[in-house]
């Protein structure tokens, strides 16, 4: 009799991300404060954004604007009418003890991002989906300082920074479609991208501008109820999100296979011992007890107000991935290095307006400009060199009135003072030589110059070909054409 090994139990994670994005205002989202960051702490606050007694709130216009244009680039269904809430959240950084936010009526709800997964070539892209929950407003808390010790007292103490409260943010809540570390840190960065596009946000992580919440929880394949959910904070780089989402999947199911209990709670990613660690247990809906902010009227937008907006967005970055492959040819990996940001894609836009080759252009701005840009820390709108003049380098390549060795010669001068390539190289005499007599007079002395290397070519060692051409380009300061060189070298070679 045959007894059947016990088949392991396969597992697949159940994730979301809560994402909070600070939007670029130069005020608060209900008082006329700076949202400045960097300030000396507490310069940047009022009685409104303080809470104080018989102050009211005024909705910050632009806020309302950024937030449907962000639900609009997400695929969002705009709602005309929509309301704050307060959220009763007492935590010694709100000053209030309470946060303005929205609830059951959010501006924006039911959209979708796609998301662009890579193998490890970077090529055969695929591109999934992720639901967008909804998209709201809400103002955001202060900061904490955990100081240390106080020597005097002998005890541990924190600081408050209420600088932050009240600046604006939007809250994006994804549908529970993420399986894996992977596509979590991809939608990150790619909410990170659109958020840069539309202008509405710097999503800069570090400074707290772009911030993850992951919910998370495993279930055996095959079932549908979903496992206990856990979240994870303090997640300050996209690698983070990945490493701590890996992490708590292999915690949750060794804890289920074991027998130990998952449970609701709210743990922290600790960067230092690549771990999640228990902060305390998960709030439900219910202990914020939300209820209608008395001191704010509900928005009403106009759809003609919506349709102005929606005709502001620029070309989003999947949009544009998908039609630099389409239209210019380009594989999927140059087209997603080239949208990763966005002044970088207009610069490559600019050149192909300009005329240049769309591969040429490609291999230019990823290779010895982003090169430069890295060196010198500078952005691309930076440069000294416009697009037109870099289109005109690639044309003067492709004319073969240089070459790429002698571009790539003048383009650190390009970089610094911008100006005419033509006009450079005429100054420094850089011509291609293409005069076939020319080229077959230093053809004759670099091989007179090398007898035994042409006797060793001539008894088959063919690779000496390369040295030949180098010698040539030498001879010539690098002006020598050179293919039509290997041509006119190897006609003398069989000879």
């Amino acid at each position: 009799m045959n007894i059947a090994t016990p088949t392991k139990i396969q597992y697949e994670a159940i994730i979301g991300l809560e994402t909070h994005c600070q939007l670029s205002t130069h005020t608060k989202i209900f008082c006329g404060c700076s949202t400045a960051f960097g300030t000396p702490p507490n310069t940047n606050i009022c009685p409104v954004c303080m809470g104080m007694p018989g102050v009211l709130p005024v909705l910050n216009q632009t806020v309302l604007e950024y937030a449907v244009k962000a639900g609009l680039a997400l695929n969002c269904h705009i709602s005309l009418f929509s309301k704050f809430d307060r959220k009763q959240y007492f935590y010694p950084d709100l000053p209030k003890n309470y946060q303005i936010s929205q609830y059951d009526l959010p501006i924006a709800e039911n959209g979708w991002l796609e998301i662009e997964l890579v193998d490890e070539s970077g090529l055969n892209p695929v591109q999934k989906r992720v639901g967008i929950t909804r998209l709201h407003m809400e103002e955001d808390a202060g900061k904490l300082v955990h100081a240390g010790s106080d020597r005097l007292a002998g005890s541990s103490y924190s600081l408050v920074d209420y600088n932050r409260t009240g600046v604006p943010l939007i809250e994006i809540v994804s549908e529970p479609d993420i399986r894996s570390g992977k596509e979590a840190a991809e939608y990150a960065q790619e909410l990170q991208r659109i958020i840069r596009y539309l202008g509405v946000g710097d999503g800069n992580m570090q400074e707290g501008s772009l911030r993850c919440d992951v919910n998370i929880s495993v279930r055996p394949i095959g079932q549908q109820k979903f496992g206990t959910k856990v979240e994870i904070k303090n997640m300050n780089s996209f690698s983070a999100i990945q490493r701590a989402i890996d992490y708590e999947i292999e915690r949750q199911i060794q804890s289920i296979e074991t027998n130990i209990p998952v449970i609701q709670e709210t743990r922290l990613w600790d960067e230092s011992n690549q771990c999640t660690m228990s902060m305390r247990r998960k709030e439900g809906s219910s202990d914020y007890r939300y209820f209608p902010e008395p001191d704010l009227t509900p928005i009403e937008l106009s759809s003609g107000q919506l349709k102005n907006w929606q005709g502001d967005l620029p070309e989003l970055p999947a949009q544009k991935r998908h039609r630099y492959v389409s239209s210019f040819g380009l594989s999927a990996y140059d087209a997603r290095v080239l949208t990763e940001d966005r002044p970088m894609a207009e610069y490559f836009e600019s050149v192909i307006a300009a005329g240049a080759n769309p591969k040429q252009s490609a291999n230019w701005i990823m290779g010895d400009i982003t090169a430069h840009l890295k060196t010198t820390k500078q952005s691309i709108s930076q440069l000294s060199i416009n697009p037109s003049d870099l289109a005109e380098l690639i044309h003067l390549i492709e004319a073969n009135t240089i070459s790429s060795k002698i571009a790539k010669e003048i383009l650190p001068e390009l970089l610094v003072h911008g100006g005419s390539p033509q006009s450079l190289i005429d100054q420094k005499g850089l011509t291609q030589i293409s005069d076939t007599g020319l080229l077959m007079a230093a053809i004759d002395k670099v091989l007179t110059a090398n007898p035994q290397e042409l006797e060793q070519y001539r008894q088959g060692k063919t690779k000496l070909l390369g040295f030949f051409v180098g010698q040539v380009m030498k001879q010539t300061g690098g002006r020598a054409d050179p293919k039509l060189t290997n041509q006119l070298l190897m006609h003398k070679l069989t000879d």
